[in-house]
């Protein structure tokens, strides 16, 4: 392997959104820094089972509606 091409793999500390907290190794940030979740699968619609709604900002998704209206699989 090349030397001093990879990054430094390191312990953080993970603040999960109901406060419980763990340590994982990690390139992100420096030693010991503390990466705080805003969505995890405490909260995250896709393990909750809960709906969100979708911001349709540049009209993708109106489009896509539009185009496979009718569309269906049986």
């Amino acid at each position: 392997m090349k030397k001093d091409i990879h990054p430094d793999y390191h312990e953080i500390t993970v603040v999960r959104t109901d406060g419980t907290s763990y340590k994982t190794r990690s390139t992100w940030g420096s030693p010991g820094d503390t990466l705080t979740l805003e969505v995890d699968p405490l909260s995250h619609p896709v393990w909750t089972g809960g709906h969100r709604r979708l911001v349709d900002s540049g009209g993708q998704v109106s489009r896509f509606a539009r185009r496979f209206k009718g569309f269906k699989i049986e």
